[in-house]
């Protein structure tokens, strides 16, 4: 890109059946190495912006721009950008419980399929590392407290090392302990040059950290 911008929205509508509008016109961009925060009510359109840019849904109307390239064109060759330079920490953790905390995290790994065993293995380490669960590596999801769950979605999120990282909702149903350390994990990734963009219903939990917060309603911004 010649610009900054590492995410553009130009005018974007997502309608569903029966009519339903998740986010109405929307027009923003988010420069490379930002962080930002997505607040709003359940059903603001936060996730819809989220599963937007990851290409899990295609825009109704409008164009998006991703690293230069727009979705609206763009299939295959974007379906496989998405799986190296992406990563998603979806709201429902997506957790595999017949496997490990190693295996649940290797599995991004093992979807990109090119990368040695030798490979896999310091990846996952550093990943878990990264998230304070290498003593948990061997252990079922379900031996895991909630916090650790979220950890473990986060480092398989990154264990690819993504250019973009997306978290929706990553802090709830988590105490306020928990909530502070999965955003400083955020922080962190954060001062690597990593782009984030995190949805959140609690804005009370934002406010602190002095990044841009973009406030949806009813799929439209406020303020």
């Amino acid at each position: 890109m010649h610009d900054n911008k590492i995410i553009k929205f130009q005018h974007v509508s997502k309608i569903y059946t029966d009519n339903i509008i998740a986010i109405d016109n929307l027009s923003f961009d988010i420069e490379k190495g930002e962080l930002v925060f997505l607040a709003g009510h359940s059903g603001a359109g936060k996730s819809t912006i989220l599963k937007l840019i990851a290409g899990i849904e295609t825009a109704t109307k409008g164009d998006i721009l991703v690293s230069g390239t727009n979705l609206s064109i763009t299939s295959q060759n974007y379906r496989t950008f998405i799986r190296q330079h992406i990563g998603f920490v979806f709201q429902d953790h997506k957790i595999l419980f017949d496997r490990n905390v190693f295996d649940n995290v290797r599995l991004t790994l093992d979807i990109l399929s090119k990368y040695s065993e030798k490979e896999i293995h310091e990846r996952v380490v550093n990943a878990l590392e990264s998230v304070g669960l290498e003593h948990k590596i061997n252990s079922r999801p379900e031996q895991l407290s909630g916090g650790e769950q979220q950890r473990l979605c986060i480092a398989r999120a990154i264990v690819h090392k993504p250019k973009i990282l997306l978290a929706d909702e990553p802090t709830a149903n988590l105490d306020r302990a928990n909530v502070l350390k999965i955003l400083e994990l955020f922080k962190k990734f954060h001062s690597s040059g990593v782009t984030i963009i995190i949805s959140a219903h609690d804005e009370s939990i934002l406010s602190d950290y002095g990044k841009r917060i973009l406030q949806l309603s009813n799929g439209r911004f406020r303020g």
